[in-house]
Formats: structure tokens, C-alpha cells, sequence
């Protein structure tokens, strides 16, 4: 790697805890300034400027989470275990970047603001979504869950269980609510698995 892409990552390691914790408006050029040790320069040497740096610091911040949330799913075997997996890994693994969920916080954080980051926040749910509809479908073909399940409702009763319960687990300041979408969750696995 180039000293100007290590730079780079440097930057975007620093930046994107900032801006996962502040969101867009909330954050400011100095903060990441102090944070980086670099002047104003040496910042837009390598992003054009601060809507391009928090695009980068997001898809940096949801790639590593996605990344330690989903490790070693490939050798879960079976549609249903890689759902609990994927639903264990949610409770049980912080993100990666401080702040929490970077796909909430930026969903929450540019729904009325803006629109670049905002597409990115839907592309992001919308990848989520897809992969969890993959592995339903997966399990439908395999005979492992039951014909007659709805892919697409299945993966959005995740994703809104989980993040809902870690937003409850933030401001509550414990594992409670993620405990209790898990088990539920839990319920909502066995209903589908096929006899």
C-alpha cells in the first residue's frame, strides 16, 4: 500500500468514529483535523471535501462492522443456523466503530439532510436485506424452511428487531433488549424451519 493510501485509511479510521458519533452536521472539520494531526490540507490532498470524507467514512465504518458481524458465516452450515448465527453476532459483537450501528446512525442522521449519505444508508439496508433473503431462499430450496415463507418479510423482521433492540440497548445501557430480540427472534426462526 502507498504511503498516500495509508494516509488515507489513516484518515478515514480516525474520521469515521466522528462522524458515526456525531452524524454529518455534527461533525466538524476540526474535530477530524485534531484527530487526524493533519492540516486542512493535507485532508482534501485526498478527499475533495467534507460530504465526499463522511461518504467514504461511512462505507468504511458499515464495511467493517459487516465484516466482524458476519465473520466465519461461510462455514455455518444450513440456512437456519446462519440466520442465528447472523442474529448472535448482532447481539453478542459490538461494531466495529464506535457510535454503534453506522447503518442506523446514518439512516437517522441524514434522513431529512442529505441526500448522498442517505442513499448510501438505503443501499446499505438494502444489501442487508438481500443477503438475509438469500439465505431464506437458500433454505426454501434446500427443503430446510417452509415453501410458503415470505423471504422479503423475514428480512425485514430482522433488521428492524435488531436495530430496534440495539437502539433500546444504547440508551438503556445493557444487553437486555438485544437479549430479548434474539430469543424472539429465536421463535420466529423455528416457525419458519420446515418439519
Amino acid at each position: 500500500m502507498s504511503k498516500g493510501e495509508l494516509t488515507r485509511q489513516m484518515i478515514l479510521a480516525k474520521a469515521a468514529p466522528i462522524f458515526n458519533q456525531r452524524g454529518y452536521a455534527g461533525c466538524s472539520l476540526q474535530e477530524i483535523l485534531d484527530a487526524t494531526g493533519l492540516e486542512k490540507g493535507g485532508l482534501y490532498r485526498h478527499f475533495a471535501n467534507k460530504e465526499e470524507l463522511a461518504v467514504e467514512s461511512f462505507r468504511y465504518a458499515l464495511t467493517n462492522t459487516v465484516k466482524i458481524r458476519t465473520e466465519n458465516l461461510d462455514h455455518i452450515r444450513g440456512a437456519v443456523a446462519r440466520l442465528r448465527y447472523i442474529v448472535q453476532r448482532f447481539v453478542d459483537v459490538r461494531s466495529a466503530i464506535p457510535g454503534g450501528c453506522p447503518l442506523m446512525n446514518t439512516a437517522i442522521d441524514a434522513d431529512d439532510g442529505n441526500p448522498v449519505l442517505r442513499e448510501m444508508a438505503r443501499k446499505g439496508m438494502s444489501d442487508w436485506r438481500a443477503g438475509l433473503c438469500g439465505i431464506v431462499e437458500e433454505g426454501m430450496r434446500s427443503g430446510e424452511i417452509r415453501a410458503t415463507t415470505e423471504p422479503r418479510r423475514i428480512a425485514n423482521t430482522i433488521i428492524a428487531t435488531l436495530e430496534g433492540a440495539l437502539m433500546i440497548s444504547r440508551l438503556e445501557g445493557n444487553k437486555c433488549a438485544l437479549e430479548d430480540a434474539q430469543a424472539t427472534l429465536e421463535g420466529v426462526l423455528k416457525e419458519i424451519e420446515s418439519d
